[in-house]
């Protein structure tokens, strides 16, 4: 089939990058780094075969900012400046074939799994003796603790533009340090990092502070940010929309929307299953309508997208600027070269959710149901 002209086939600009296309690979965790936190060839041939695939832009999976967010023993690390070399050979790899790419920066919180800190005690902004939804050990961070942490993603940004990186995203969703801080449910301080909505936003302004002065303002600096939590006593939508206003309006130049802190399944988490049909897709798009009509920088669209469709109506109907993909792209890197081609097929994926189970078992990333 001939290619057929689409409104996402349009080239995108986002600060200086410029982008073949509105399509964006989602940050999406792939298991593949070495024991010491290193690219690998795996990752390599993974980020390869995306650019090949047609993506405009490729957030790569969480890259952890300081040794005390690790999660995974197989997860990439740039909190130092030995990992430059490999992610150097890794992004020469992906301009080569035409897409961009950026690097998800990320701290775990009181979800790290794997800390290197003094007392391997998780760090969070708060500690909190019972919590239905989370039962790990944990504690609160100090003031100290809190500037380090600043600087340590401003580093980390640095060191991804030395390496190749055309911009970075600050990883401020999906129950992790950032979501954490802004949720009035995980972050009970006392002092100028808790209480009401603008410090409990408090860090994410520092870090953009830290990271624009390491970068410099021509550098896109992106971020993806939970607007609501996944449970009732959380982070609402209407403390969530303002935050991600008002980081819009300090100057981050993309915001990608999505959830905070998770809920008891994965109904009530950016994973949710049973996307088998147009009505369960697209199921943040309330979401970015609301904050789209408001900001002045780009919007991207996440969440149970798999029809050609119905992401061109979005973008048509200015609820979202740019369409981003997780898990299809597990099993389909090429998808976006078939609907340019004009195979606007739907996106093969079940949303089933096996290939997070394998990768919880430590497997690197593939597609379980098809065997792939």
């Amino acid at each position: 089939m001939g290619s057929i002209r689409s409104v996402l086939f349009e080239r995108m600009k986002i600060n200086n990058m410029h982008l073949r296309n509105r399509f964006i690979r989602s940050a999406t965790y792939d298991g593949g780094a070495d024991r010491k936190a290193h690219v690998t060839d795996m990752q390599v041939n993974l980020y390869t075969n995306l650019s090949k695939g047609g993506a405009g832009l490729i957030i790569t999976g969480i890259t952890y900012v300081h040794p005390s967010g690790q999660i995974s023993k197989f997860q990439n690390s740039i909190a130092g400046d030995e990992f430059i070399y490999g992610f150097k050979r890794l992004t020469d790899e992906v301009h080569h074939w035409g897409a961009k790419i950026a690097v998800q920066l990320f701290h775990a919180g009181r979800e790290a799994r794997f800390p290197r800190s003094i007392d391997r005690v998780p760090i969070a902004p708060s500690f909190l003796q019972s919590d239905p939804y989370f039962s790990g050990k944990h504690r609160a961070m100090t003031e100290d603790e809190i500037g380090e942490m600043v600087s340590a993603f401003g580093d980390a940004a640095r060191r991804a533009r030395e390496a190749g990186f055309d911009a970075v995203q600050i990883h401020a969703a999906h129950a992790y340090l950032l979501s954490q801080f802004l949720s009035p449910f995980t972050n009970r301080r006392e002092d100028q990092w808790g209480g009401n909505l603008a410090n409990r936003l408090r860090l994410h302004s520092e870090i953009y502070k830290d990271v624009r002065q390491k970068i410099g303002e021509d550098y896109p600096l992106l971020i993806k940010i939970g607007v609501q939590d996944g449970f009732a006593g959380g982070l609402e939508f209407g403390e969530g929309k303002v935050a991600a206003e008002s980081l819009a309006q300090i100057g981050f130049d993309a915001l990608e929307i999505s959830l905070g802190l998770r809920g008891p399944d994965y109904e009530y988490t950016e994973f949710r299953t049973k996307v088998d049909n147009f009505k369960q897709e697209a199921y943040f798009r309330d979401w970015c309508r609301e904050i789209k009509k408001n900001v002045k920088v780009p919007v991207m669209i996440v969440g149970g997208l798999r029809t050609f469709e119905l992401m061109e109506e979005i973008v048509r109907n200015d609820e979202a600027d740019f369409i981003s993909m997780s898990r299809p792209f597990i099993l389909e890197p090429g998808i976006i070269n078939d609907w340019q081609r004009g195979n606007r097929h739907r996106a093969k994926c079940i949303s089933c959710n096996k290939c997070l189970e394998a990768l919880k078992q430590r497997e690197t990333l593939r597609c379980i149901q098809q065997g792939t």
